[in-house]
């Protein structure tokens, strides 16, 4: 009996050391897993967020000299044959997070790959939306030319309405101000922060001085803007689009909702926000980036043709309900109390957030009543709390007649 103690005792050991082995070897193992796991997952999620240029936005803001790369979006089909395809594959209740796999059965526009070049009249667009844009890829645009950007002309304006505005300061830092000429973007780079030169290869024209509504030049500078919302949206951001005649006094934002794939001003509205029949200004308005909005813009732009010499108001006016009906997009308007315009305002300046300059031609006319708003608004904020509800607006004397 005492022999046979050892022989226990050593094979006792013996399986002690193989359960200890064994269970270091599955612990290397366990580990190894844990660590590509995540690294796997982290590749895909950057294959996927390049697109939407997640990477490109931490690039941009730890090395603001990175140049992020797009690739040139091929030329598409007739609108008919796009809308059809986009309604074929894409389903009203669509959300921004189907955006990867839906993309993929519309036309190349969207795409983006690796290693390749921006095109030509996009280029510097993604570093300089990624620089301006907020921790929620909204970004605010603005476009002008030499004449809207001289000294006390629209630009100062809309800039100061941003300092003196309600909360509207911490806002300007995320303006992109988008000028249409060497000299109006020498201007934009001396007073504010964010600038980026749209050139348009191929276009040969004066875009400096000012341009009379409805003239070639105007309706080019006013349709090309288009195309670059829709780059915008291609590169993953969502964007705010602002006229450089209006003023801002409070945060629009706060009347941006979750559910509008695009929210709009208006010049005509019967009370409800939801209704097809307000008529929209598209001075002012909201786009969130998904596979709705992508085609709505590209549908947008490519029925230009069927209305010459109309501008993009007008033509929107004309196919929104069609873009609601067959591509699913979720339209809402704002309020004209809140987002006002010399067509139709808001008498409350509690509740007034931005002021357009609208129903007004002549830069003149636009500059004397705008000055006259911007004074008003300096009043009111002025006044003791107990004594701003009888603020009033000058009657746009310029303007309005």
């Amino acid at each position: 009996m005492m022999g046979k103690a050892p022989i226990v005792a050593e094979a006792t050991a013996r399986q002690a050391v193989s359960f200890v082995l064994g269970a270091a070897a599955a612990l290397t193992v366990v580990m190894l897993v844990q660590y590509r796991a995540p690294a796997a997952g982290l590749s895909r999620a950057r294959a996927t967020g390049h697109f939407f240029g997640w990477r490109s936005l931490d690039h941009h803001r730890l090395n603001s000299t990175a140049v992020h790369t797009v690739h040139q979006a091929p030329t598409v089909g007739a609108e008919d044959h796009h809308v059809h395809q986009a309604n074929a594959t894409l389903k009203a209740n669509s959300t921004p997070t189907d955006l990867p796999a839906a993309l993929s059965l519309l036309p190349h526009t969207a795409r983006h790959k690796e290693g390749t070049q921006e095109p030509d009249e996009f280029r510097g667009l993604a570093a300089a939306v990624a620089l301006a844009a907020m921790d929620d890829r909204n970004v605010i645009i603005t476009c002008v030319n030499q004449a809207w950007a001289a000294p006390g002309s629209l630009l100062d304006l809309f800039l100061e309405s941003f300092l003196i505005g309600d909360g509207t300061a911490r806002l300007l830092p995320h303006v992109l101000v988008v000028s249409m000429d060497p000299a109006a973007h020498a201007r934009c780079q001396a007073v504010h922060r964010h600038c980026y030169h749209y050139t348009m290869p191929g276009l040969h024209m004066n875009f400096t001085s000012a341009k009379f509504f409805g003239s070639k030049e105007w309706l080019e500078m006013v349709w090309s803007k288009l195309r670059l919302q829709r780059r915008v949206l291609e590169l993953g951001y969502g964007f705010l689009f602002t006229d450089v005649d209006i003023l801002w006094f409070r945060d629009p934002f706060k009347h941006v909702t979750a559910y509008a794939d695009m929210t709009v001003s208006s010049d005509v509205y019967f009370g409800d926000p939801d209704n097809l029949g307000n008529f929209p200004n598209t001075g002012l308005f909201h786009v969130k980036p998904n596979v709705r909005t992508i085609a709505m813009t590209k549908v947008w732009h490519e029925s230009r043709g069927r209305y010459p010499g109309a501008n993009e108001q007008p033509v929107f006016n004309m196919i929104k309900k069609r873009l609601v009906a067959e591509l699913g997009v979720r339209l809402r308007y704002l309020d004209p109390a809140y987002a006002g315009g010399f067509c139709s305002y808001g008498k409350d300046l509690g509740k007034i957030v931005t002021m357009h300059a609208n129903c007004c031609v002549g830069l003149k006319n636009k500059m004397r009543d705008l000055r006259g708003v911007l004074d008003d608004w300096k009043n009111y904020t002025k006044m003791p709390h107990w004594e701003k509800h009888k603020a009033k607006w000058t009657v746009p004397g310029a303007c309005i007649k």
